[in-house]
């Protein structure tokens, strides 16, 4: 796996995505708890949660151990997960609507980011694509737009525990919702296995293209 390691490119791969990823993935997070404090459930803001400061949010293997193995591997994109704010649903005013807003928090921030992002390749193009330092620029918004569309599309499917799943929770009626809750336990495998068989790439990619074509149509327009 090693063999044809290049130490320069590690370091370009990782000088290019980590700032991305690491404010993808706190901002995801820190937007559950801030909602939630709005809300009624101020845990994530007593255990200090709301910070910005990544290193609270630093989970050993989401957050530095995947990244990196994918940077070895040479991998297109990034990567990960911090560690999750912890949220005490019984703690929110009107729990059952309040949950879906928690929830729809994250994958929020992450499309104001990758809407920020794509604002910055503009940017990026129009003062310096020509030189290193520019199409470095370049190549980190690219990284963030990606990441963070990731992130908002993969958190959103329908399957507890993630985002998707308790949004769905919360709309569905009570009887259909006890039963989609039940899910939970199995969530990951659920996502394992559908990784394994090819579909959830089937799944994320084209909505990951859509939405990046049409982000840049909207905010790429002048380029």
């Amino acid at each position: 796996m090693f063999e044809n390691f290049d130490l320069q490119t590690f370091i370009y791969n990782l000088a290019v995505g980590a700032i991305p990823v690491l404010f993808a993935i706190t901002l995801h997070e820190v937007a559950h708890g801030w909602v939630a404090s709005r809300l009624g459930d101020k845990t994530a803001e007593m255990l200090g949660r709301l910070s910005l400061n990544p290193i609270r949010h630093v989970d050993p293997v989401g957050t530095i151990a995947i990244p990196a193995v994918l940077l070895l591997l040479g991998s297109p994109f990034l990567f990960g997960w911090a560690k999750p704010v912890p949220v005490n649903f019984r703690n929110l005013h009107h729990p059952r609507r309040d949950m879906m807003l928690v929830a729809a928090a994250g994958p929020g921030a992450n499309l104001l980011m990758a809407c920020g992002w794509t604002l910055l390749l503009g940017i990026f193009a129009m003062l310096g694509h020509d030189t290193p330092v520019g199409q470095g620029f370049m190549a980190m918004a690219q990284v963030g737009i990606i990441v963070n569309l990731l992130l908002m599309v993969f958190n959103l499917l329908p399957i507890p525990p993630l985002d998707g799943g308790r949004v769905l929770t919360g709309l569905l009626p009570p009887g259909p919702a006890s039963l989609l809750s039940r899910v939970e336990p199995f969530g990951f495998l659920i996502v394992l296995a559908l990784l394994a068989s090819g579909v959830l790439s089937r799944i994320l990619w084209p909505v990951m293209q859509g939405l990046a074509h049409v982000l840049q149509t909207v905010f790429l327009f002048w380029i």
